[in-house]
């Protein structure tokens, strides 16, 4: 299992953002206040109106660097793929990865989804979410086209690796671990397979 980063950042920001991540994925977005946050980075309240202009704005900066510390996962899992095949399970282990964090209350699922599904349509935090989804549907499909070289038929294959994917992250955080996504990542080579 892996664990999150446990060494506490020295300026005030960073601690605030720290402590929303893990209040937001673990409690949700609604149900953290300012003050379970500041009190939790050890701040005073108005250190987070100095570094971040709302709540809003801190909702955006978490579901941010949630995107960054998801793709710093795949790059570690790209550094060691070397064929196409292996690029696209890839993608599957870095969401295993994720799931298997050590979370202070557990796995809960995706916490760009769970952010998303607090958030109001328009909200600019849906559009922060939707555009990691495309991007690792578009990676799935940039991958899969390596395989078979044609763009219509990687594009349809890609869209059900990544609606695969999206259930077994669902389904593993409703049953609080990363089983679905291993038997997701299976699932996924069998299809490249049959190729």
């Amino acid at each position: 299992m892996t664990t999150l980063p446990t060494q506490r950042a020295n300026n005030a920001h960073d601690r605030l953002l720290e402590a929303a991540a893990v209040l937001f994925y673990s409690h949700g977005i609604t149900a953290t206040g300012i003050d379970a946050i500041t009190t939790r980075a050890g701040v005073a309240k108005k250190s987070l109106y100095n570094n971040f202009a709302s709540k809003s704005a801190l909702v955006a900066c978490y579901l941010d660097a949630r995107h960054r510390e998801w793709l710093a996962l795949l790059e570690q899992r790209l550094a060691q793929a070397t064929t196409p095949d292996s690029k696209v399970m890839a993608v599957f282990l870095a969401y295993e990865d994720h799931a298997e964090y050590a979370y202070e209350y557990g796995f809960r699922g995706c916490g760009l989804l769970n952010a998303a599904a607090e958030l109001p349509v328009g909200d600019a935090g849906r559009d922060v979410v939707r555009k990691h989804k495309e991007q690792v549907e578009a990676l799935l499909a940039g991958y899969v086209n390596e395989l078979i070289d044609n763009k219509a038929r990687s594009a349809q294959l890609a869209r059900h690796l990544a609606f695969l994917l999206e259930g077994a992250i669902t389904r593993a955080g409703l049953e609080g671990h990363s089983d679905c996504l291993h038997q997701a990542r299976h699932i996924a080579a069998t299809m490249l397979e049959a190729l």
